[in-house]
């Protein structure tokens, strides 16, 4: 029967599960009145005194709800005018049917509206069902095992108090547990059921910054072991608060919501106060090149010698550089940021310090910024004016810029030109000197050698003509004086040439 269920669809598995139901259950139903007639009385349920009867029980005895076809089975009592239950079933299965004491079935999607509302999920069916015959009734499906009906009645949300000093931008952990017409609800799989928020609600107090400001989500408690939740699934939920809200009087409302109703209690108006920490920037205050950030808190509220600080700072080159300021004392905390250029700085800050009345607190400072010069730079003076200079042009006469003389000064300036003079006047003379007496010994040697040759020559012209011409005893023939001196460097004509 079951490989044949799995390979229908959801409506065929439905009219096949029907089917099937009908002669089962009516040939148990005689059984089954017998045993309720002996082990389950028509009247309500007995419960000590001062205690709600339950709406339902169930029936049969452990062997009994372990039968396939006889499984999940209980009673509605009689003075029921409404009922919500909720069956848990494995991951993706179909939606469970009902069978009613006189064997008709519900199911999903074909339910008379008006009577009957019916939500499903991939774990879970909610039903809720107006005036429902009372007797034994059955939910046939795929219900987790150990699962059994709960019954919703009064679903209330039980949050620890919120604490007398608040501040906008905090961060706050908060726990609660939910309760079932008072008894505490230990189902795992009835957090996928229910959504718990805390919303906060202006009180549109005129004399608060909140006035006229919108309802607020505050807080979602989860028991999936995530985030500040401890442990997955232990009945306990975990909501964390992010206060990034104005400061001023709220209304805290906790929230219940489940697909078919939601429940609503109200807390009593807390003050919300501002962020109690101070950020102050002292420009080149650390010294030539270091701005100094001062940090302090509202000492009325905070307990100064506690505070911690974590941050971060992004320059205006988008460098970011982070900090952190662990040391106590009673006196603000400081930072120096290197002033290394022109711009906006953002300094972002994370709190951690303990109220004056002793509860620890971790807060989100709003973003910090200033904005700060580079360091001083020494001007340079444009010679051009207009993009021309007028010196050059002739359009401006040369300007003077060095700073006026004292008499004293003149004087020792004019001697000093009057020495540099006259010292460049004995070095021209001496430079010019040596040329002329290198030039000299020059000549000299030159005139020696030429004459020492010429000398030479005349003497083997006598020894090989055996005797002395004419011209070489004429003395008036030979050059005198500056001829001389130039015609030794008159080209000698070749031998055996025209002379």
């Amino acid at each position: 029967m079951h490989s044949h269920v799995a390979a229908q669809s959801q409506a065929a598995q439905q009219d096949a599960a029907r089917q099937q139901l009908e002669g089962a259950i009516n040939n148990t139903s005689m059984s089954d009145n017998a045993q309720q007639a002996s082990s389950v009385p028509e009247e309500p349920n007995t419960v000590p005194a001062g205690e709600a009867p339950s709406p339902l029980s169930n029936l049969g005895d452990d062997y009994t709800n372990s039968i396939e076809l006889l499984r999940n089975r209980f009673r509605v009592d009689y003075n029921v005018e409404e009922i919500t239950m909720v069956f848990f079933r494995e991951y993706g299965s179909a939606p469970v049917v009902l069978v009613r004491p006189d064997g008709s079935k519900l199911f999903q999607g074909r339910v008379d509206e008006e009577r009957v509302e019916w939500y499903d999920s991939d774990t879970y069916d909610m039903i809720k069902i107006k005036n429902p015959v009372p007797g034994p009734w059955q939910a046939v499906g795929q219900v987790l095992k150990g699962s059994r009906v709960m019954v919703l009645s009064d679903v209330q949300l039980h949050a620890d108090p919120l604490p007398s000093i608040l501040f906008a931008g905090e961060i706050l952990k908060s726990t609660a547990y939910l309760t079932n017409d008072g008894k505490l609800i230990e189902n795992k799989q009835f957090r996928d059921v229910v959504d718990l928020d805390i919303e906060f609600i202006s009180t549109n107090n005129p004399n608060y910054d909140n006035f006229g400001a919108d309802d607020q989500n505050i807080a979602t408690f989860q028991d999936n072991g995530r985030g500040m939740d401890e442990r997955p699934g232990d009945g306990v939920f975990t909501g964390q608060f992010n206060l990034k809200v104005a400061a001023g009087e709220w209304k805290p409302i906790f929230k219940v919501k489940t697909p078919m109703y939601t429940r609503e209690q109200q807390g009593a108006n807390i003050i919300l106060y501002k962020n109690p920490v101070m950020i102050d920037v002292q420009l080149d205050g650390g010294g030539e090149g270091y701005h100094k950030i001062i940090i302090d808190v509202d000492r009325e509220l905070v307990d100064i010698a506690s505070l911690l600080i974590d941050g971060k700072v992004r320059f205006p080159n988008t460098d970011m550089q982070n900090f952190s300021l662990t040391e106590g004392g009673n006196e603000a905390r400081e930072h120096l940021i290197v002033a290394y250029e022109e711009g906006i700085f953002r300094v972002k800050l994370t709190a951690y310090g303990t109220t004056v009345d002793g509860r620890d607190f971790i807060l989100d400072v709003p973003e910090y910024t200033f904005l700060a010069e580079g360091p001083v730079e020494p001007e340079v003076e444009d010679p051009l004016i207009d993009g021309k200079d007028p010196i050059v042009d002739g359009s401006e006469p040369m300007i003077d810029n060095k700073p006026p003389m004292m008499a004293d000064d003149m004087a020792m300036q004019e001697e000093n030109d009057e020495i540099d003079s006259a010292t460049l006047t004995i070095l021209l003379i001496a430079v010019n000197g040596t040329i002329v007496v290198i030039g000299v010994v020059v000549a000299i040697v030159i005139i020696m050698k030429r004459k020492k040759g010429a000398a030479k020559k005349p003497a083997e012209a006598n020894k090989t003509e055996g005797g002395t011409s004419d011209a070489s005893l004429t003395i008036e023939n030979e050059p005198k004086g500056v001829k001389k001196l130039f015609s030794i460097f008159k080209k000698k004509p070749k031998e055996g040439g025209n002379k």
